[in-house]
This record gives structure tokens, sequence and C-alpha cells, in this order.
């Protein structure tokens, strides 16, 4: 382009825009538009240079022709200018606005101005500021820009899921012609970070598009559904594909299968489906159903599918793998069937398959859980001679064997040995020479025939072989479990271990609080738990139960409760050992708060969904109520001793005690007998009783009556056998072996009613007007035109003040 037209000033109310009378063949006039427009865009004046585009476009100048006339550099120049000064906008106004006009944007861009963009792109995606760098993406690709170029795609996709933003992703998704594979990998992203929601909202819109679905897409969701721990979501996933009449592949079944193995019954009708359907299993079918078997412990199915395979793989039909095997090993491992186990790898051997590290491990595990430590460390020496290098996790199988085999010299014998030779291999400079990597496995793995049982019949040599062992964290908790009480030895395992560059973690320090409890040194246990919780790591459940067992061994019950009290303080949910262990703590009771605690307990367990035995508990509570009856010169009635049995699994009676001891005052009190059977009756009442007692010794006064409701029967029936029964067992209690005087009142309740429905004589306290209009309410279905008798006992304050007085006189046995 002619250098005269780079310069050149604008005369004096020349007119800056072409008219429409310019003739399409003046190229002078087309070059000069063409300069005055590259000028102003260098200036940064896009909006004046886009009109002078338009008028010349307008004026019947084709556009391609006009723009080949632009000076670029000029235009580039400029916009690099605005990049730099942050005015992203104006930019995008001039690259959208030369589009409209039929220009191609490339043609105003040189290598700088594209660089500058790309530039532009990454910095605002290194702010975060997703929002914007979509919609530039989606600016610079309506342009034709090469936006793979500029920023990876699966740069923007990650700061997408990282800021939980699935509707941006969606819209970068749409950018690419392969929008199918974008959507995939973005779900599997959201799975990744557990973001099933963001998952099933970029699921939702890759389907908005599609006339028929993308199965790969499903399979993702699927997957995804997985990683999320949402299995029944991912069945309603499939179960939308099946009502829109769609097949699935195998890829989906299998996905589904697999998401779903830990139900094996859903899994199996899964696999009958897909047979149903023509859809034919293949080799990851049946694994999945292998493993599936596995987590349900389904020894005999396993076993089914295993011979169908056989049938398959001597037809021809399919070939089996190591995962296969591996599978079944594992299912024979985890039941213990170690000759089974062994039997497998023979079949893999035969049918020409090499074992991996995860089949000799299973292996290994199968003896170990028989407790067969030899044969365990026999097939860690085969694995060595097949030329397989073991990991972490054979090492430690190994050493848990001999722990739980009670073989701790052994243990430690065998972890000196490896990590002896682990620094011998690390201070080796040619790890191929015979002479630095020569082990003897008779030395190393059988240890010494001076211990018991320490025997192999398998032959052994040395061999060049390298054997990397890198103990972690669990091979130190495994050790530690095998220092029995010793623990300074322990804790210099446990510094070792830092030592290392191991971090302990919840099971190392709830191995050391064991440890240290179990010599009985209850302040030492919990000086660990404070030295871990200094040490940055907060206790788990694992950890509370574990001081809660040392305290209650210790017979240290307030430190026990307490602990337990702060484990929910830390929003720490107790398990099943943890409430056993606190309910079982005591032999028997002795006081009111103790019996507190332990119903407190109790009712906890049952609000988190747990299914106590609670047998023991009855009886701990039978035998503390009795204790009420305790005068030396009475005979001890030996009565719930003697119906006991009367107190079926399924008896309330527990949670009535606890309705009754937790009130806050031994004060007006009302004890409510109705549906209870005589033996559970006579419970309820000698623990209100017994905490009367306890709390008078305290200090509270006695002001009131006690009023014993028995239940409602109508006048002119026969009283019910049951109610009779109850109310002479209970008169017996109060009168004959307490020595309590007991007023039996039975008011009618029918034609003299008040408004609320109750009779109230001037001689009745507040109390007994409450208590009256509970009971009554909750008996809905008597008749109304028929009178309705309250039936009561009532102990009156003075008899049982002096009963108090020559109770507290007299000698305890039953505290």
């Amino acid at each position: 382009m002619p250098t005269q037209f780079l310069n050149f000033d604008l005369p004096e109310n020349h007119n800056l825009y072409p008219s429409t009378s310019l003739a399409l063949g003046n190229c002078n006039s087309l070059r000069y538009y063409a300069e005055m427009a590259s000028k102003l865009a260098q200036d940064g004046r896009f909006n004046d240079s886009l009109m002078i585009a338009e008028s010349v476009v307008v004026s019947g100048v084709n556009a391609v022709e006009f723009a080949d006339l632009l000076n670029v550099k000029l235009v580039s120049s400029g916009i690099v200018r605005l990049l730099e000064e942050g005015k992203v906008g104006s930019v995008v106004e001039l690259l959208n606005g030369a589009m409209q006009l039929g220009i191609d944007p490339l043609k105003l861009l040189d290598r700088g101005a594209i660089n500058s963009l790309s530039q532009e792109c990454r910095r605002t995606m290194e702010c975060g500021e997703i929002e914007e760098i979509v919609s530039f993406m989606e600016t610079l690709k309506g342009c034709g820009m090469p936006i793979k170029d500029f920023v990876r795609p699966y740069e923007i996709i990650r700061l997408c899921v990282s800021q939980r933003k699935p509707n941006a992703a969606v819209r970068y998704a749409h950018i690419f012609p392969h929008a199918d594979i974008m959507f995939c990998t973005i779900i599997l992203e959201f799975g990744k970070k557990g973001d099933l929601v963001s998952a099933l909202t970029v699921f939702e819109a890759s389907k908005q598009n599609q006339d028929t679905p993308n199965l790969y897409i499903y399979r993702t969701i699927i997957d995804v559904c997985g990683l999320c721990g949402d299995y029944l979501k991912s069945r309603s996933i499939y179960e939308g594909l099946i009502a829109i009449k769609n097949t699935p592949n195998i890829y989906v079944f299998n996905s589904l299968m697999n998401v779903n193995s830990c139900d094996l019954s859903y899994t199996l009708d899964i696999y009958k489906q897909m047979q149903k359907l023509g859809v034919p299993a293949d080799l990851t079918s049946y694994n999945i159903l292998l493993k599936s078997c596995c987590l349900a412990t389904r020894v005999d199915l396993a076993k089914e599918i295993y011979g169908e395979l056989k049938l398959l793989e001597l037809a021809g039909a399919m070939k089996l793998d190591v995962f296969t095997y591996s599978t079944l090993i594992k299912v024979f491992a985890d039941a213990k069937m170690w000759q089974m186990a062994i039997e497998i790898k023979k079949d893999m051997l035969s049918a020409g398959v090499t074992p991996n590290i995860v089949t000799w491990s299973s292996l290994i595990s199968a003896c170990a859980n028989a407790g067969l430590v030899d044969q365990a460390i026999q097939l860690f020496e085969e694995m060595l001679q097949a030329g397989c290098e073991p990991n972490s996790q054979c090492y430690n199988i190994l050493l848990h064997a001999c722990v739980e085999a009670c073989q701790y010299d052994r243990a430690f014998r065998l972890f000196r040995l490896w990590k002896e030779h682990a620094l011998q291999k690390d201070n080796c400079e040619d790890f191929g020479s015979k002479t630095d990597n020569t082990i003897d496995l008779s030395s190393t793995l059988v240890v010494s025939a001076s211990i018991p049982n320490c025997t192999s019949a398998s032959p052994r040599g040395h061999f060049s072989m390298r054997v990397p062992f890198r103990p972690t964290t669990s091979t130190y908790n495994i050790l530690m479990k095998a220092c029995g009480s010793d623990y300074y030895r322990a804790k210099a395992l446990m510094e070792e271990m830092k030592e290392v560059g191991l971090s302990p973690n919840h099971i190392s320090w709830s191995i050391l609080i064991d440890i240290c409890g179990g010599s009985g040194n209850v302040e030492g246990a919990l000086q660990i738990l404070r030295a871990m919780r200094d040490a940055g790591i907060q206790p788990d459940v694992v950890t509370y139960t574990t001081i809660i067992k040392v305290c209650v061994e210790n017979k240290d019950f307030k430190s026990a409760f307490s602990l337990f009290v702060a484990m929910k303080r830390y929003q720490i949910k107790p398990n099943m050992v943890t409430y056993n262990t606190l309910l079982r703590a005591r032999s028997q009771y002795g006081s009111l708060l103790e019996v507190q605690q332990c119903l407190a307990i109790y009712q906890d367990m049952r609000k988190a969904g747990y299914k106590p035995n609670d047998y023991y508990l009855k009886q701990l509570i039978e035998q503390w109520c009795e204790g009420v009856i305790q005068n030396g010169n009475q005979r001890k009635c030996n009565f719930s001793t003697r119906n006991r049995t009367d107190l079926g699994p399924e008896s309330m009676i527990l949670e009535k005690v606890a309705e009754h001891l937790q009130k806050d005052s031994a004060n007006s009190i009302s004890i409510n007998l109705r549906g209870l059977s005589k033996v559970e009756a006579r419970i309820v009442v000698l623990a209100v009783l017994r905490m009367i007692r306890e709390k008078y010794t305290a200090g509270d006064s006695i002001k009131d009556d006690v009023q014993i409701f028995l239940g409602v029967q109508e006048v002119g029936i026969r009283a019910v056998r049951h109610e009779s029964v109850v109310k002479e067992a209970i008169i017996k209690l109060l009168q004959h072996d307490l020595g309590l005087e007991v007023i039996s009142t039975a008011p009618r309740i029918g034609n003299d009613r008040n408004q609320d429905g109750i009779n109230h004589p001037d001689k009745y306290s507040k109390v007994e007007e409450n208590a009256e209009r509970v009971i009554l309410r909750a008996n809905v279905h008597f008749p109304t035109r028929r009178p309705v008798v309250l039936q009561k006992l009532r102990i009156t304050k003075e008899s049982l003040q002096s009963w108090l007085i020559r109770r507290l006189d007299a000698p305890a046995v039953h505290r």
C-alpha cells in the first residue's frame, strides 16, 4: 500500500463519511476511505471506523474488496492498544460489527493482535471470571477465531467445575462441533468433584438438542452416579431411557450393573433385562456379576457363574482375563476358602493367564485370613519367583497375618529384614548387579527355625530380584498392634513413623490409646487424646470409642460419660460399639444420676436407629428399683426375679422408667400405669419411689401426695381382670412391702362433668386435675353416654414423709 496514504490529514469541514453517490469504480476514493477507516481504528475510534465501512458497503462496494484495502497493521495496533487498556468490549464490538458487514474479522488481525487476544483470554481465565471468558470465547468462535489455540478447553472446563457453574460449562460446550464429547467430559469432571447436582444439570441440557439419546452421555452420567454414591439416581436415569423406548447398549448396562454392584438382586435383575432385550453380555458383564457376588459374599453364585464362563471359554465364545480370576480368588479369600482360591490360581495358570499383583495379594490374603501364615509366606515367595514386584499391601498382609496369629516376634523380624534390604538397595548404584540385589529368601522369609510353626515346603535359593519395601502408615499400625501391652515400644514406632516422613492417622493414635489404657493408665490415655488434637488430628468415632472403653474397663465412669458428651458436642456420631460399651459399663446402679445417664444413652441409641439388646439393661434397672425394699427386718421380695419372663423384647418398660425419672422434681409426682403388666407397673412405681428418696436425701421436700393412675373403665361393666391384678399387686407392694398408706379412689366422671369433661371435687389438687385430663383425653374410645370411672391410688404425703424418715434411719443394703 502506498506510503502517502499512511500519513494524511483530513481537511477541515471534510465530509467524514462517503456519500451514497460514491462511484463503484472509483478506486482512489475507495482506497482513501479504507485508509481513513484504518487510521480511525488505530486511534481506537472503532465506531467511526465501522460507520465508514458500513457507508462504503451500503454504497454498493463489495465488503471483501473493501476489507482487502484496509491497513491490517493499523487496525491491529488499535486492537492491541485497547486490549492493553482493558477495553475488551470495544474490541468485541469491532469484531461483531465487521462480521455483520460481511468482513472476515480475521482479515483485521495480524499475528500481534491474535497473540494479544490469546493473552486476554488467559488473563480473564486466570482471574476466575468464568462468565466473561465464556462470553469472550463465544464471540471469538463466532468470528471464526482459532479458540483452541487461545486456551486449552480442559482449563476452562476445570474452571467451570471448580466454581460449580454448570450453565457456563454448557454454553462453552455448544461452541464446539463435537459438543457430545465435551458434555461427557464436563459431566465426568463434575462427578470427580462429587457434584452430582451440577452433573445432572449438564446431562439434562445435553438432551435438549438431540433427536435420539446419546448413549455415551447416558453411560457417563450413570458412572458419575456411582462416583457420587447415589446408585438410586442411576436407576431412575436408566428407567427414563427405557421409558422413551430406547434400548441401552452393553456399555450402559455394564455401567449400571457396576454402579449397583452393592445390590446383588438388582444387578441380577438388570442382567436378565439385558438378555431379554437381546443385548449379549461380554466378559465385563460377567466380571461385574462376580464383583457383586464378592460384595454380597455369595460364594455359591460365584461358583455357578464361573462354571458358565468355563463352558463359554471351551466353546470359544469368551476368553477369561486376569480380572475374572482375581475377582474369583477374592470371593474365596473373603470367605476364608483358601483351598478354592489356590484351585482358581491353578486354573488361571493352565489357561495361560499371568497373575498380577492383585491376584497375588488376594491369594496371600486368603491364607492370611485363614490364619495360615506359612502358606501366605510361601505364596509371597512364589510371587517373587514369578517376577511380580510386590507392593506395600502384600507386606502389610503378611505382617497382619503374623499379628493375628500372635506371632509378634516374627512380624518384627520380617519388618526389620525387609527394611534392611530396602536400605541396601537404595545405597546400591547398579540395580542390575547380582551381588548387590541377591536375596536369600530362606533367611528373609522363613526367618528362623526357632519360631513356632514356622516352616515352608517350597524350594528356595539365591536369585537376583529387586524387592522394594516402603513401609506405610498401615505397616506401622500393624506393628503397633504387635506391641501388645508394651506402650513404650509402640510409642517408639510412632516416633519412627514420623522420622521416615509418615504421619500417624486416627488408627495409630487409637492403638496407642488402647495400649496405654490397657495397663490401667487412664490419665495417660487422656493425655494421648489431647496430644492427638494438638497434632492437628481430630478424634473420630473409633478413637472416642477406644478411650471410652479404656475408661469403662478401669471403672472411671465419670470420664467415660464426659467423653461421650464431648463426642456429641463435636458432632461425632457414636456407633453400636460406643453405645454398648457405655450401656454395659456397670454391673449395678447405685445412684439416680447413673440410671438417668444410662437411660439417656439408651434413648439416644434408639433415636440413632440402632436396635439394642436391652435385656441386660432391664435387669440392672430392676435390681436398682428393688433396692427401695431395703429394711433388714423385712423379707426381701424376689418378685421381679420370679416374673422376669414377663418383660419380653417388645416391652417399653425402659421408656416408661425414663419418662418418670427425667422429671425435674420429686414434688407433685403422678404415675401413669395404664397398659402396663403387674411386673412393669411394680418397676415403674419402685423407680419413682427411689427417685423421691434420693432427691429427699439431697434436700428436696415432699409437698404433695403421689397419684397413681391405673386406667379407665365404664360403670356397670365388670372390671377387666388385668386391671384388678395390677391394682392388687401395687397395693400389696406399697402397704405390705413398704409400709405406706394407700388410699383407693374412684371418682365418677360423666353426667356431672364440667365443660372440659372432668369432675373436680374441692379436695383435688391441680396436679391431679391435670393428670386426669391427660389420661381421659388418651381414652378417646369410651362411650360418651355411659359414666366413666378413673381408677386411682393415692399415697399421702404424710405417709411418704414417715417412710422416708424410716428408710434413712435404716441401714442401706442397696446403694
